[in-house]
């Protein structure tokens, strides 16, 4: 690499030089050269693009130029977000004995980041399936005793330049920020924070990170771009990686419902870039909306039709909408609307609820409590339908019947538990409490395990 740099940088040299002697066979050399460069470089482009649908359809608009181009590539783009959960297949992955999934992001091509209920965070390899555990930070003053941590790891979210990781830590009160690629630990927030189990975390920006716990506050944390400006961690005298521990900027509490004010505990978050706010789901049934800036200052508190175990939420760009997930029911929320346009969906899943939500463009992917992934058009207002095809020289056609995709069986601990309350049942769904999308690569990563508290087990499945 170090002598083609070099070569590269006298030829251009001895360009310029050639250019300052002033003849006009030079110049056109030179601009000959420039000619070439882009010609290979919009070879190179071409070259990147092999299916044969885009060389017919490049042919057909070429006379409109790039921007018909790029016009074309999101209708594609657009049509295979409608056609790729239809051509998803399964394959699982083996966990081990690690009881449930319960937070999932990928990292990068074949590397995803999960959380579980037995507080372990890891890395699994979704190519050879080899899991990499990753230590957990400690408290300053650890308080809480080993059952009292035993709630495990809800939320896991990359900050928007994919450099910091933020998560629980050992005690699931505490804040944990990794730096990535490396994941060597940055910071704890431990000081001042949380006195319950934080439930769910979102990014406002590269360093300011928003977490909701079950304790009913939100807190604001800074992360000093200082702490992770090295290339390398930082050790303490026994050459253990340290970290700060550092205290929230903000901390707002949910408002106290009339109806239920016991209840108030901040089960999720999901942060508009666009409008700069912050949407929050308490467990009494309300959605706050908060504006995000050096602080939290609430907008509005608003009652939600479904109240039952609303327990996730996502929130899509495109078309300023919220989607909250409870028992039966998604609901669509617009703050800037009074009366809300779309109506909600009934997953019907036997009233397992919704355990998991995302938006892509138009769709949206509902993890149920029952072992299925539900798709949802959400400018049809409808759910995608199996299609079948009746010969070979026709297309496929919708049969009526709502597209779902049902997971595999997992692992499931066969304890006394199982035998003694659930009868020895071998075939036990799962509920799915987190899915994320490698959209590059056409993957889902889903993750879960049994839905009762009590019972231990997990799943973990790549469809692609």
């Amino acid at each position: 690499m170090v002598p083609e740099q070099t070569g590269s940088r006298k030829r251009k040299a001895s360009v310029v030089e050639a250019g300052a002697g002033s003849s006009s066979s030079q110049s056109l050399a030179t601009t000959g050269q420039g000619e070439g460069l882009l010609l290979a470089k919009k070879q190179k482009g071409l070259a990147q693009r092999r299916s044969v649908v885009y060389y017919l359809k490049g042919r057909e608009v070429c006379s409109g130029g790039c921007a018909n181009l790029r016009g074309f590539e999101g209708q594609l783009r657009s049509y295979a977000v409608q056609r790729l959960p239809e051509l998803l297949t399964e394959r699982q992955l083996a966990l081990g004995t690690l009881n449930k999934v319960f937070a999932s992001q990928w990292l990068n091509a074949r590397q995803v980041v999960c959380g579980t209920k037995c507080n372990t965070l890891f890395v699994v390899d979704v190519q050879s399936g080899h899991i990499t555990h990753i230590p957990l930070m400690q408290d300053k003053v650890p308080a809480l005793t080993h059952a009292e941590m035993a709630s495990g790891i809800h939320a896991i979210q990359l900050n928007p330049s994919k450099t910091l990781l933020a998560t629980g830590g050992e005690n699931p009160n505490s804040l944990g920020v990794y730096q990535l690629p490396t994941l060597d630990p940055v910071c704890l927030g431990d000081q001042q924070g949380h006195k319950d189990w934080i439930f769910s975390i979102a990014w406002m920006n590269d360093t300011v990170a928003v977490s909701g716990s079950r304790d009913g506050t939100m807190a604001l944390w800074q992360v000093d771009p200082d702490m992770f400006s090295g290339s390398s961690a930082w050790h303490n005298e026994r050459r253990l990686p340290a970290y700060a521990h550092i205290c929230p900027r903000d901390i707002e509490v949910i408002p106290r419902a009339s109806s239920n004010p016991g209840n108030r505990k901040v089960r999720a978050l999901a942060f508009s870039g666009k409008n700069q706010e912050l949407g929050a789901v308490s467990l009494d049934g309300y959605f706050h909306l908060w504006k995000a800036r050096n602080n939290l200052f609430r907008l509005l508190s608003i009652r939600l039709p479904y109240c039952r175990e609303n327990v996730c939420l996502t929130y899509c760009d495109e078309l300023s909408l919220y989607a909250v997930g409870s028992q039966s029911h998604v609901s669509f929320l617009d703050p800037r609307q009074r009366q809300q346009n779309i109506r909600p969906l009934c997953s019907r899943e036997g009233g397992t609820g919704v355990r998991s939500l995302s938006f892509y463009q138009y769709i949206v992917t509902v993890g149920t409590g029952h072992s299925s992934l539900l798709f949802y058009d959400i400018r049809a207002q409808k759910f995608l339908e199996e299609k079948s095809v009746h010969s070979l020289d026709s297309f496929p056609r919708p049969t009526g019947k709502k597209l779902k995709l049902t997971c595999g069986r997992g692992w499931l601990n066969h304890d006394d538990l199982w035998v003694n309350y659930f009868g020895g049942v071998e075939d036990f769904p799962n509920a799915l409490y987190t899915h994320c999308y490698n959209w590059p690569e056409m993957k889902l990563f889903v993750g879960g395990g049994p839905l009762p508290s009590g019972l231990h087990g997990n799943y973990a499945g790549l469809w692609s």
